[in-house]
């Protein structure tokens, strides 16, 4: 670990946290001065705050998609039971008295048992305990920050699981649409008692991502907005010092990349680091959101020439981040002295049986549903090749968003508008199997809570869309040798912000330079007309602006359903009864070099 000394003390970075969960452990470090009295250690304590990130909804270490046990190459364990298992271990160790715990975000979406109680069984409607909240609540969480993916059902089902929480949601830059006050409780002060010594007051600042105003706009509109992450750290943190807090934590919900992928409209997504750059008074940010590993990072604020401490666990409740940090008492108040982080690995602990027990009847009845067979295949339709190939498995979604469009626009003004469809694979490991088919199968193949839109958009833009999302693909000379692995995600981009589309025939040349790659573009065997109006089934992520593809954020809308696309998937099965490739499949798109297929 690094540290620097500033302004005739010892101190060192600050952690940030994002999308995690942080538990803050205080032991005294005093002992007795010859002679009777008191020596230098009164006056020194130890915190350790522990964090999990981007827990999205796992709490057993259970893949819901396969029916296993999670496993992946590297052997990660997931899930809040494990992750129990791991904090029950540093508090053993540091004194299970004096710990504080806390959750940054992204926490109610990601897994079949979040999308159950969400959307099959909704706790809203219900008055169940939603099981990502028992489980928090038995774990002794004493504060939680927001993540984008919190807004993605709704706010009334977000206002239940807070109401649910026995400790705060936090959201500092989550305000009323109308008044700009506070619509969650910005920050929280937790008081932890040091045996013989002054109290210390941990202060935790809960902030999450602007996206939230692009992502799930349908959702938020008129309620809520978002501003931006530093500029509502400017103005917390001193209030955080003035009310008496010793140590300040900031929960953000941020990448530390400094960079958005919604363009410049909005104040930064990925903000962490300038966040522990620009607002001085952070001793700790625990960072999520980029569901990236981040054991110990030290970045100097710029105002101050203190070291602010960044740390960000895997996703998932694959790791938990420890942080420690020492305080010396002077002149009667508690000030951090020095810190220092590790991360700790989930698949080195038994999950704790505690969080098993309590949700095991919810966790089984979520396996039960998705096992429940709803139609037939008759082949197998893989998305492992999706993203550089032409797939009938993607073809399928094409289908039925198409189709749903197409049925939307009946008997009005634009019924006779040719409809096109778009989409990204979502999951590489998604596989319709031959055969009987379940909810599983299908909730694997479109694993996010997207709805359906259909907008308009010219035969023109068509083309610039698909220009910019072959952005994708690595450029490869011809007679280069091509390796699917490295053939995409190109400058980073993800394979959900890969759309490929339907309706209309193009071919992909990653030879030449990105804007140009695009060619034989054509509508009904013919060149494409740049003047052409054409509906495109999309969803509410793109078309609200996620990914900054060109025109479809301003496209006019001509449907706009409330109807999950997952759910469309499942209902076209439950009525058709098979999935037929021979009906749907067109290999329309492919990836060329100088009119060459890259791929036979």
């Amino acid at each position: 670990m690094s540290e620097r000394f500033t302004k005739g003390r010892r101190r060192s970075i600050a952690a940030v946290t994002i999308g995690c969960a942080a538990a803050i452990a205080l032991a005294p470090a005093a002992t007795a001065a010859p002679g009777g009295g008191t020596g230098p250690k009164d006056r020194t304590a130890t915190i350790t705050v522990m964090g999990t990130s981007d827990l999205h909804g796992y709490i057993e270490n259970w893949d819901y998609f396969t029916n296993a046990e999670y496993d992946d190459a590297a052997h990660n364990d997931v899930g809040l039971a494990k992750v129990s298992g791991l904090i029950n271990q540093v508090r053993a160790d540091r004194g299970a008295g004096s710990t504080v715990l806390i959750d940054a975000g992204d926490t109610i979406q990601g897994t079949s048992l979040t999308d159950y109680f969400a959307n099959v069984q909704p706790v809203d409607e219900t008055g169940e305990s939603h099981p990502m909240a028992a489980a928090m609540n038995a774990m002794g969480y004493d504060a939680a920050a927001l993540g984008n993916h919190e807004f993605n059902y709704g706010l009334p089902l977000l206002r239940t699981f807070e109401d649910q929480l026995d400790f705060p949601l936090l959201g500092a830059n989550v305000v009323d649409w109308d008044s700009g006050a506070a619509a969650f409780t910005p920050y929280v002060i937790k008081t932890v008692k040091v045996t013989g010594q002054k109290p210390i007051r941990v202060g935790i600042l809960g902030l999450t991502n602007p996206g939230v105003a692009i992502w799930d706009k349908n959702n938020v509109e008129g309620e809520l907005r978002f501003p931006g992450i530093v500029e509502q750290a400017r103005k917390y943190v001193p209030e955080m010092k003035a009310a008496g807090a010793d140590v300040v934590v900031v929960s953000s919900h941020s990448g530390t990349s400094g960079t958005s992928s919604y363009g410049g409209d909005l104040p930064t997504e990925n903000a962490s680091t300038e966040l522990a750059e620009q607002v001085p008074g952070i001793d700790a940010v625990l960072v999520g959101h980029a569901h990236q590993e981040i054991p110990e990072r030290f970045v100097t604020n710029e105002q101050t020439g203190e070291s602010v401490l960044l740390t960000e666990p895997k996703n998932w409740g694959m790791r938990l981040s420890v942080m420690d940090f020492e305080l010396t008492k002077v002149r009667g108040q508690w000030d951090v002295t020095s810190a220092r982080s590790e991360l700790l690995n989930a698949n080195t602990v038994p999950a704790d049986p505690v969080i098993s027990t309590l949700i095991s009847e919810q966790h089984q009845r979520v396996i039960d549903y998705v096992n429940t067979a709803i139609g037939t295949a008759t082949e197998t339709m893989s998305a492992a090749d999706a993203r550089f190939r032409d797939t009938a498995v993607m073809d399928f979604v094409n289908e039925v968003q198409a189709g749903a469009v197409a049925k939307a626009l009946e008997g009005t003004p634009n019924a006779d508008l040719p409809v096109l469809s778009i989409v990204a694979p979502f999951n590489r490991a998604a596989v319709i199997p031959e055969g009987p088919v379940t909810i599983r199968d299908v909730a694997g193949l479109y694993v996010f809570p997207n709805t359906l839109f259909g907008v308009e958009m010219t035969g023109a833009q068509v083309k610039d869309y698909l220009e910019y999302s072959a952005r994708y693909f690595t450029r490869t000379d011809p007679g280069a040798p091509v390796d699917p692995a490295t053939l995409t995600n190109a400058d980073g981009t993800p394979d959900y912000n890969y759309d490929m589309m339907s309706g209309v025939s193009y071919d992909i040349d990653i030879s030449k330079p990105v804007g140009q790659r695009i060619t034989d573009l054509t509508y009904a065997g013919a060149p494409i007309d740049p003047a052409q109006r054409f509906a495109v089934a999309t969803n509410n992520y793109r078309q609200s602006g996620g990914g900054n593809f060109p025109h479809i954020a301003t496209a006019p809308v001509l449907v706009n359903q409330t109807t999950e696309i997952r759910q469309l998937l499942i209902d076209y099965l439950i009525t058709e009864e098979t999935i037929d490739p021979s009906t749907f499949f067109e290999e329309n798109w492919q990836l060329t070099r100088d009119g060459e297929p890259v791929f036979d």
